[in-house]
């Protein structure tokens, strides 16, 4: 299995469009392609720099030519959950016709777009790319060979990295912060460059406040790199 990660810049895809204009970027959380209608269907979640841009965004995408439908699902400030039918792009047909797959979520924001797609072997992803070049502008951002051992031991820890996110989610926005300070900081190198008191003057807290936030995340994220580690094959 031959994996890519480009940086695509498509001239005839309606979310990259979108965010030429307006300040919002999207993200594909489910996407389903109908060969029969040429036809992409997707959720996407949409994030604006503030709410009116995220208003002017949704009506720009709504009405591009080559939307077939865009439904709201949800909507809170500067975040939406959208459903939408696009037709398919060129680069779309050129991945499909050389039977490429998606192996990673998109993520489209200023223009450009990230794709992870996936072939089966190397003469066949190379025949892909040099089709994306007709119509569309990209840069392999990483190319890589997946084996079968890497493959068995992907999917038999994909539970184990499930839990190490939820760890991380289960952080408040202030442990986040603070512990990615004191990482950043060399608060846990020896010696320690950042001490609580420089933590503290940071933001604007007591030490035994930025400890007690220290305390609190490493307990969370410790609590799931153990039954990370029970999990792994």
């Amino acid at each position: 299995m031959i994996d890519l990660t480009l940086d695509m810049e498509q001239y005839d895809c309606p979310f990259i469009d979108t965010t030429v204009d307006h300040e919002v970027s999207f993200s594909a959380v489910h996407w389903e392609f109908d060969g029969a209608a040429r036809e992409l269907e997707t959720r996407m979640l949409v994030e604006g720099a503030d709410r009116e841009a995220l208003e002017n965004g949704l009506d720009t995408l709504t009405s591009h030519q080559r939307m077939t439908g865009c439904t709201l699902l949800a909507k809170q400030e500067d975040v939406a959950h959208i459903r939408t039918t696009i037709e398919e792009t060129q680069a779309m047909g050129a991945i499909r016709s050389h039977d490429g797959y998606v192996t990673g979520p998109f993520h489209i924001e200023a223009g450009s777009e990230l794709w992870h797609v996936g072939f089966d072997r190397e003469v066949v992803a190379d025949e892909a790319l040099s089709r994306l070049e007709d119509h569309n502008d990209y840069r392999v951002l990483a190319r890589d060979r997946t084996d079968l051992a890497d493959l068995t031991d992907f999917v038999q820890n994909v539970g184990a990295a499930m839990t190490l996110i939820e760890g991380c989610r289960e952080l408040s926005d202030a442990e986040r912060r603070t512990l990615e300070a004191a990482v950043d900081g060399g608060y846990f190198r020896s010696p320690r460059g950042a001490t609580l008191g420089t933590l503290a003057e940071e933001f604007g807290i007591s030490k035994p406040a930025v400890s007690k936030r220290l305390r609190r995340g490493q307990e969370k994220l410790s609590e799931r790199a153990i039954q990370a580690l029970s999990d792994l094959e």
